[in-house]
């Protein structure tokens, strides 16, 4: 499975990111939402359907430096680089297709992203995406993904003619919002070894997803959270 660098950051190779300098994305499909995901909503409940909230409206709902604490220092977009990623050893993730591979499944068109870095500990990074559509699709976005890369505890992604190891492992995730979805990642090139938690909330029609190291996510997720629930 080839994907190309040119839009969206995608869940498959988020941290990869801070290994080899890849930017990539995937596209939604019409898949049921699997059991990775913990629906909160029941049936009968027949409240008006929220419209997808701006890209402008999202990204006053980041967090910022005063919402994180002393020591964190918003980081600067990075380029993105135009090579391309190969997918190998995860069927799930082949099965995708070539249009989700090449596609936007979390590049929707409503969205805001931040990332922060902490002084003195480079492995304290943090980073937050909103994204905004139908509950619906944002439930089946997400779900297909995660699903597909929990299913593969070991696969490689070569960046270029760079090899990424990458093991994967789903996490408990906090009960927040509507959906909840969590995963550990391990990402290894050579001597290096990076260790990224990726956690993603859906309240109603946004979704949250912060990445960073086990403490950071722990530390900063309900933050985010809350100041999307409670931001207008």
């Amino acid at each position: 499975m080839r994907l190309h660098t040119t839009t969206a950051t995608s869940l498959s190779t988020l941290a990869v990111l801070a290994l080899a300098g890849c930017t990539t994305s995937s596209t939604p499909a019409d898949d049921p939402v699997s059991s990775a995901s913990v629906p909160a909503q029941q049936e009968g409940n027949h409240s008006p359907v929220p419209e997808p909230l701006s890209s402008a409206v999202l990204s006053k709902r980041l967090l910022n430096e005063i919402d994180l604490g002393e020591g964190y220092t918003r980081k600067p977009q990075q380029p993105r680089p135009q090579d391309d990623v190969v997918v190998s050893g995860c069927p799930a993730l082949e099965e995708l297709g070539s249009d989700a591979a090449v596609g936007d499944s979390l590049d929707f068109p409503r969205k805001a992203k931040v990332s922060f870095t902490y002084t003195g500990d480079s492995d304290s990074e943090v980073t937050e995406e909103l994204y905004s559509d139908t509950a619906a699709k944002l439930s089946r976005g997400v779900s297909r993904i995660f699903n597909a890369m929990i299913s593969c505890p070991r696969y490689q992604v070569f960046v270029g003619s760079t090899s990424v190891d990458i093991g994967t492992e789903q996490m408990a995730a906090p009960p927040l919002g509507d959906e909840q979805w969590s995963q550990l990642l391990t990402y290894s090139v050579g001597q290096q070894r990076s260790v990224v938690q990726q956690t993603a909330i859906r309240i109603a029609n946004v979704l949250v997803i912060v990445s960073g190291s086990l403490g950071a996510v722990d530390a900063h997720l309900a933050k985010a959270v809350d100041k999307v629930q409670r931001t207008r």
